[in-house]
C-alpha cells in the first residue's frame, strides 16, 4: 500500500514508482498472515518447517516491495523440494505455499496440483509428451507438485519415457518460472539420488525443506484434533490406550506419520460403532456417541504380539 506523497517519477514501463511503503500496511493488505495462521491450525508441531516458511514468504514480501519501489530484477527462482516421510504434512504446507505466492503476486491463479509419475510419464512411444504438457497446462499461474518425484528416473529400464517428461519440465522451469512454481517431493535419500542424478533440477531448485517425524506428543495431539473435528473424544482410559498404541505403531512396517494415526482412527471409529450397536436395548446420549473407549483402542492388532498393524495385510 502507497502512503500519500510517497509516490515519485514513474519507472520504465510508466508505472508509479514509490519512494517508500509502509510494511505493516502492506503486510496486512496481502493476508499473509491469515496464512500463516491457517498453517498453524492445519499442522500441529513442524517448527522448522514453518519457520522455512515464513523465511522464504519474508523473502518474497521484500522482493514485491523492491519491485513496487524501483528495484526490481528477474523473477526470483521459486521452485522447490520438500522431503521426508509421509504423513508428515508435505502436500498441506505444498497448498499454503501456494497460496501466499498468489497473494504476493508471484503466481496468477494460486491453485495446486498435485501428480505422480503415472500423471506426467506415457506407456509408450509420443504418450509422455502430451501427457506432461496436459499437466503442465492445468497447473500453469499456480503450484505444480510432484509427488515422489524419483519415479520419473528409472535409469535400469532402456525403455522408460520418464526422462522425456524429465527434460519438457527442465525446460519449463527454466523459461515460464514466473508463471510456475514446481515443488518435488518424497523422501530424502531418494531425493538426492535423484538430484545427483538430474543435476538440472538441483539448479533450478532455490528452496530444500525437510519435514521432520511428529514425535509421539504430536501425534496425539493430531488425533485429539482429528477426533475434535468429528465431534468425537477419548475418555482417559482411551487416551492413555492410545499413547500406548503410538508407541507400538511407530515401531512396525509402513508407519506414515499422521497418515496412520488417521487410519487407526477409521478403525476405532469402526469399532466404538460396533460396540454401541451390539446393545439395541440401550438408549444413546450425545456422549455415549461422542465417546471412544479403551476398549474401541485395545482391539487393535498392533496390541497383538507380533501382529501387523491395522490397515496392513499380514
Amino acid at each position: 500500500m502507497l502512503d500519500a506523497n510517497t509516490v515519485k517519477e514513474t519507472g520504465e514501463a510508466g508505472t508509479p514508482v514509490a519512494q517508500s511503503i509502509d510494511l505493516r500496511q502492506e503486510f496486512e493488505a496481502v493476508g499473509i498472515a491469515d496464512v500463516f495462521a491457517q498453517l498453524d491450525r492445519e499442522l500441529v508441531g513442524l517448527k522448522p518447517v514453518k519457520t522455512r516458511i515464513r523465511e522464504i514468504a519474508s523473502l518474497l514480501m521484500i522482493e514485491r516491495i523492491r519491485q513496487r519501489i524501483g528495484l526490481a530484477n528477474d523473477p526470483p527462482t521459486l521452485h522447490m523440494s520438500f522431503t521426508g516421510n509421509p504423513g508428515t504434512g508435505k502436500t498441506t504446507v505444498a497448498l499454503r505455499m501456494a497460496d501466499i505466492l498468489h497473494r504476493l503476486g508471484f503466481v496468477r491463479r494460486g491453485h495446486l496440483v498435485s501428480v505422480t509419475r503415472d500423471d506426467l510419464v506415457g506407456q509408450y512411444i509420443g504418450h509422455t509428451a502430451p501427457k506432461t504438457k496436459e499437466i503442465l497446462k492445468k497447473a500453469m499461474g499456480g503450484v505444480l507438485f510432484i509427488d515422489e518425484a524419483y519415479y520419473l528416473y528409472r535409469p535400469e529400464n532402456e525403455r522408460d519415457y520418464g526422462q522425456e517428461s524429465i527434460e519438457i519440465l527442465l525446460q519449463v522451469m527454466e523459461t515460464q518460472r514466473d508463471d510456475l512454481v514446481v515443488i518435488l517431493a518424497g523422501y530424502e535419500d531418494r531425493m538426492q539420488k535423484f538430484f545427483a542424478s538430474n543435476p538440472g533440477f538441483r539448479s533450478r531448485v532455490a528452496h530444500h525443506i525437510d519435514f521432520p517425524d511428529y514425535e509421539d506428543a504430536e501425534l496425539l495431539s493430531i488425533a485429539e484434533l482429528m477426533l475434535q473435528e468429528r465431534n468425537y473424544r477419548f475418555d482417559a482410559q482411551a487416551r492413555a490406550a492410545f499413547v500406548r498404541y503410538i508407541e507400538l505403531r511407530k515401531t512396525q512396517p509402513l508407519f506414515s506419520n499422521a497418515r496412520s494415526i488417521r487410519n487407526a482412527l477409521d478403525r476405532i471409529r469402526l469399532r466404538q460403532a460396533s460396540r454401541l450397536v451390539d446393545d439395541l436395548d440401550r438408549r444413546l446420549t450425545a456422549d455415549d456417541i461422542m465417546t471412544i473407549e479403551a476398549a474401541d483402542v485395545l482391539a487393535s492388532r498392533v496390541f497383538a504380539k507380533g501382529a501387523q498393524p491395522d490397515g496392513v495385510s499380514a
